[in-house]
């Protein structure tokens, strides 16, 4: 901006399929690079352990620094880089450093040129392990993650995406980011305003029960929209209107297209990552004991009708029973709202706006009914 588990339940996925293969719906090929970078982001690094790695191909990983020393440590794998560069026809002057550096980039199926060590030293990036967050975020899913699901089902979502707050959250209901999204499902005031009240005195973003209820009905719109979940689940990140705007240019609705060849000026490493990120925490997730021994999870503090067991990625997973693309909503201008900006948010255009509505100008007002594709 992104219920619970009985012990039963958590039995039931001690069972499950070791690996998450993706689904029809929540495909992961072409992403298992991706995919297992996270893994390793969730089960394998600490909040103190910084990864110097590749921001394009993230799993090629040149060195972990504790904090505090990645600054020196940046710096040898510049130094290898140009090192390798000069040395391209004589790989047996490298120093040890550089010719581990070399043999990883190989072993990533990276061509050794000129042109692509310029651009290997271009996209050095660091991250941040939260292998104890993540697990912590595990333990609290056991809160909500029954009642989630029984939410997502009956609005057309995959039940998987109800683990969609251990990428946002961590299950932490007072998380706040440093860009004012805030809750279990990270609402930024201006998205949650399209879908909850926000304001000084009630912000629902903070509600568990209503906030989930306005994830699942922003996920579907964005699938309604967009006709792929994986292009759906990235635009709970980066945005409808940013999405289609990436499907238009790449041409398809295949997202390893998309991360591949869009190169959008705010679609940067979160944007092209968040849909990889959400598959590793479902395969985490679903064999949490592999890599964490067994945990125990939170009682249920939210009311559930049923129990519900989640679907197997294996398995097909529901069509989600929505309303078609075309279909008009109706939105309420809030007091700030721009043309523009309401335009934006659901990824039409001025122009579209002031025909469905037939309005002479750009003028509008706090409490106006609006239609919007």
């Amino acid at each position: 901006m992104r219920l619970s588990f009985s012990r039963l339940f958590v039995a039931v996925l001690a069972f499950a399929a070791p690996a998450f293969a993706g689904s029809v719906e929540l495909p992961a090929q072409g992403l298992e690079g991706r995919i297992e970078f996270w893994k390793k982001v969730y089960t394998q690094y600490s909040q103190d352990d910084v990864i110097i790695h590749d921001r394009i191909r993230v799993n090629l990983i040149y060195d972990v620094a504790a904090r505090g020393e990645q600054e020196s440590k940046l710096d040898a794998v510049q130094e290898a880089l140009d090192e390798i560069r000069a040395n391209l026809d004589a790989p047996e002057n490298l120093s040890a450093t550089a010719k581990h550096i070399r043999d990883t980039i190989l072993a990533n199926g990276v061509p050794l040129t000129a042109g692509s060590l310029a651009d290997l030293r271009e996209n050095i990036h660091t991250q941040l392990g939260i292998k104890d967050r993540f697990r912590e975020g595990i333990i609290r899913s056991g809160r909500y993650l029954q009642a989630f699901q029984q939410v997502f089902e009956k609005e057309g979502v995959p039940a998987e995406v109800a683990l969609l707050p251990l990428v946002e959250s961590a299950f932490e209901n007072r998380a706040l980011s440093s860009a004012g999204a805030a809750g279990l499902w990270q609402f930024t005031r201006g998205t949650g305003r399209l879908y909850l009240t926000v304001g000084r005195k009630i912000d629902e973003r903070l509600d568990p029960a209503k906030a989930t209820r306005a994830a699942a009905r922003l996920l579907r719109d964005n699938y309604n929209a967009l006709g792929s979940w994986p292009l759906a689940i990235t635009a709970y990140n980066h945005g409808r209107g940013g999405m289609l705007r990436a499907q238009s240019e790449v041409g398809s609705s295949d997202i390893t297209k998309v991360i591949d060849q869009y190169r959008g000026p705010l679609f940067g490493y979160a944007s092209m990552n968040f849909y990889s990120e959400f598959l590793a925490a479902v395969e985490v997730y679903n064999n949490h004991e592999q890599y964490f021994g067994q945990l125990v999870l939170d009682q249920p503090t939210m009311k559930s009708t049923a129990p519900v067991t989640l679907v197997a990625a294996k398995q097909p997973l529901k069509k989600p029973q929505t309303a078609k693309a075309t279909a008009l909503d109706r939105y309420r201008v809030r007091k700030g709202d721009t043309l523009a900006e309401i335009a934006q948010r659901f990824g039409t255009t001025v122009r579209n706006l002031m025909d469905t509505n037939n309005l002479r100008n750009t003028v509008i007002h706090a409490g106006q009914i609006l239609l919007v594709r």
